[in-house]
């Protein structure tokens, strides 16, 4: 290991609260003695620490309120409002120069779940270049009303790659004794940490090319904010949030340094691994460049740090694979694959873990199925082996299966899952090398080369790809709040399917695309799902910018990559699920895989 930068930080809500005991004015800590009477701050804190933070200033005589600098609004409906029995909130989001016009609308997930039974308008005010206010009206059933502002302090910069944001910022306004105001923003401990890594990452010398390093650490300890009910859509955690917030910067600045065009998943530059963990002891942040971890044995009986995690089984062999209510283990898989008889392929991954796969020869039109391409979202492993079993059961069934594409990204996710299993990790996400392997276009293939042995045995002319999304809200607080590149994606819209064909293919891809729908407008339990979900997308995020067949989203688009005519990706809002969302999420993918393979024998008979 050789480390870049390791130091420790002092908490932020200590310091004020020291400066304010102390006397100073607090805004400006050089500034004269004068005591304070009252003070307003914003910071990435949690409820409880705020609180206690309160009740210290208090006992020295100073009034003291702090809010979160994370979701105020939403903190504001957690903390002050009481949500039973309202009639009708109206909120007055606004609108900024500097971010997307339904920024704050968004920031604003998952008001409309939170006061479910109530009506809820999301209404922009004007643009304006100050910093940003929701305006809330509430209205009870009894006719009680009232009024609120929310103060959303934010900050505008230029990031690591010259662009311009707005993201939120602490903020402290300090009224003294003598009746002046000291107010402004305050650098946190949070975006601290956030900008000391990215400055080290970012100055250091590293190699002229692809990969930079096998695996790089980054390593923090710090409090926070986590709210965790138990419906999924309200789970925020401000750790999760900087966790994400380090993987995507780090990768842009190394795609910037690589000279790549912006989005170009074919990067190389090595495992990105922000390990990003709740602590009560001091602030620490580690930059490091390790090499690879040495590969545990896949064995059922290893160590299993998500089920201790969780609590629960997490898809071992005593539960039926139709019952699983978490990730398979590797092991798991492994078995579940072997009892599905045909040829056997594989292909070695960077860290040399195996890409498994079989080949099942028949007289219809072939498919090839994988899953965990991208190895955070999970529920398509199971679905795939799950439909890969009923296939296998029926004589004509023609199928590449490929459970696991991405057994490195896999063992990360399990890794950091163990001390956080509702995170997203997304550094989990991509392969080894820090790329996509749907985008790897030259050798060595390592993981790609399962692909190419599918299709060659197979001849497939339809891929049915696997996928997930994050279940809850996806931020990225410190570069702008809405993810770069990804922002169709920040809030969960329910079960939706993208369709890509070559030329000539648009009229299959269609009769593809409409017949898997029908078949999944026959399950109740999912049209409840994606009728509730699109309710909330609607009234965060606007309209769904995709068609909608038979009740399911959907996008079709013609693509000429190399591979087979057709692909079906499916998208579960996965990451982060457990117990029977679980469940749900791999019934339906279980469900997309029979109705396609059946849509394929109708529009495209065997020879």
């Amino acid at each position: 290991m050789t480390v870049l930068l390791e130091i420790e930080l002092p908490r932020t809500l200590d310091v004020w609260v020291g400066e304010l005991l102390a006397g100073t004015k607090g805004a400006k800590p050089a500034s004269s003695v004068e005591p304070a009477e009252s003070v307003e701050g914003w910071l990435f804190e949690g409820t409880a620490a705020r609180r206690a933070a309160e009740q210290q200033l208090a006992a020295g005589g100073i009034c003291a309120r702090f809010m979160s600098a994370y979701k105020p609004l939403i903190h504001h409906f957690l903390e002050h409002v009481d949500c039973n029995a309202l009639a009708q909130v109206v909120v007055h989001y606004p609108v900024h120069p500097n971010a997307p016009p339904r920024r704050f609308a968004l920031e604003a997930y998952p008001l409309v779940d939170m006061v479910a039974g109530a009506q809820l308008h999301m209404e922009p005010q004007a643009v304006v270049a100050g910093t940003p206010q929701y305006r809330v009206e509430l209205r009870w059933h009894n006719g009680a009303r009232r009024s609120d502002t929310v103060f959303a302090p934010n900050r505008v910069h230029v990031d690591a790659l010259g662009e311009t944001l707005l993201s939120p910022t602490a903020w402290l306004s300090v009224k003294h004794r003598d009746g002046s105001i000291a107010e402004g923003r305050r650098e946190s401990d949070y975006e601290a940490l956030f900008r000391r890594a990215i400055e080290c990452v970012q100055g250091h010398a590293w190699p002229g090319s692809e990969p930079y390093f096998e695996r790089l650490d980054v390593r923090v300890d710090l409090r926070g904010i986590h709210c965790a009910p138990p419906q999924e859509t309200g789970f925020l955690d401000t750790q999760e949030a900087l966790h994400e917030d380090l993987y995507f910067s780090l990768m842009e600045i190394f795609q910037h340094r690589s000279g790549r065009p912006e989005g170009d998943r074919r990067m190389q530059p090595g495992q990105i691994v922000p390990d990003v963990r709740s602590s009560s002891d001091a602030i620490r942040l580690r930059v490091a460049v390790e090499s690879y971890p040495k590969i545990a044995a896949v064995t059922e009986t290893a160590a299993d740090g998500v089920t201790s995690a969780i609590g629960s089984k997490t898809g071992c062999g005593d539960v039926p694979l139709a019952e699983s209510v978490a990730p398979l283990t590797p092991a798991r898989i492994a078995a579940e694959l072997s009892r599905i008889a045909g040829q056997r392929f594989e292909a070695t991954t960077r860290q040399g873990r195996t890409v498994a796969g079989v080949y099942r020869a028949g007289t219809g039109p072939a498919v090839i199925i994988s899953g965990a391409q991208h190895a955070n979202e999970t529920s398509g492993v199971v679905g795939a082996l799950r439909a890969a079993k009923v296939l296998a059961q029926q004589p004509d069934a023609h199928f590449a299966l490929i459970p696991l594409e991405n057994p490195d990204g896999y063992a990360l996710h399990r890794e950091l899952c163990a001390h956080a299993p509702r995170h997203m990790h997304h550094a989990a996400r991509y392969t080894a090398l820090g790329d996509d392997l749907e985008y790897r276009d030259a050798a060595p293939w390592y993981e790609r080369a399962a692909r190419h042995q599918a299709l060659t045995l197979s001849g497939a002319d339809l891929h049915i790809n696997l996928h997930g999304y994050p279940a809850h809200e996806w931020t990225r607080p410190l570069s702008g709040y809405i993810p770069r590149g990804f922002g169709a994606w920040t809030i969960p819209k329910g079960f939706f399917l993208i369709v890509r064909h070559h030329a000539g293919w648009a009229e299959r891809a269609r009769q593809l695309a409409t017949h898997v729908c029908k078949q999944l407008a026959t399950r109740p339990a999912l049209v409840a799902f994606n009728e509730k979900q699109l309710a909330s997308y609607n009234a965060h995020a606007g309209d769904l910018p995709f068609e909608v067949i038979h009740g399911t989203a959907c996008t079709i688009s013609e693509v000429n990559r190399p591979g087979p005519a057709l692909t079906l990706i499916t998208e579960f809002p996965d990451e982060t699920i457990y117990g029977d969302p679980f469940i749900l999420a791999h019934d339906t993918q279980t469900a997309t895989v029979l109705a396609a393979v059946e849509a394929l024998g109708l529009i495209s008979p065997s020879q």
